[in-house]
């Protein structure tokens, strides 16, 4: 008898604490459920804004008056970019400063958009002028000037191309309309 109190003790013991073992892993059992909820909450959140961009842009930056210009470099080493500016039609549209982050983006085959806006059907010009330093470390201003037609049917898709010319050993400046 004397082992009897001891028993009682141990009974005692599981008694009291297997509601709050059971407790944690039912805590444990509705935290995990919660997180996998969060998780399928943030997905959610995340394509319902990946949607919502896709709408604006559609909105904002409809086919039948957009415009886009991107910007490629071919390796950078006859000409170290510093800024562009674009002018449509005569009037000043973006002005773009470049950091040496950005630059070997670019020479490493990067293409930035450099702008998207609207404009309506017909004939326009865009004119982009180029800042930076030659190989040798002074500076060069270049430009470059494209005549293109907008249609109602497809947005414009026009690339201002920097690349270099092993035959002369200096950069060349373009600007390109993408056809479809």
């Amino acid at each position: 008898m004397k082992h009897k109190p001891l028993f009682i003790l141990a009974a005692f013991f599981m008694l009291t604490t297997a509601p709050a073992i059971s407790a944690a892993e039912t805590a444990d059992d509705d935290n995990a459920e919660l997180a996998g909820e969060i998780s399928n909450l943030k997905e959610k959140v995340i394509d319902m804004n990946r949607d919502l961009f896709i709408l604006q842009e559609e909105l904002l930056f409809p086919a039948r008056t957009q415009v886009a210009v991107f910007l490629s470099v071919d390796s950078g080493a006859f000409f170290k970019l510093d800024s562009v500016e674009l002018r449509l039609d005569d009037k000043a549209v973006t002005h773009y400063l470049y950091t040496d982050h950005q630059r070997e983006a670019l020479a490493r085959g990067g293409i930035q958009r450099l702008w998207t806006g609207n404009i309506k059907s017909g004939e326009h010009e865009l004119v982009a002028f180029f800042k930076g330093l030659n190989q040798d470390g002074r500076p060069l201003e270049r430009a470059a000037a494209i005549e293109f037609a907008k249609d109602d049917d497809t947005p414009a898709m026009l690339e201002l191309k920097i690349i270099d010319a092993d035959s002369d050993m200096r950069a060349h400046f373009s600007i390109e309309q993408w056809q479809d």
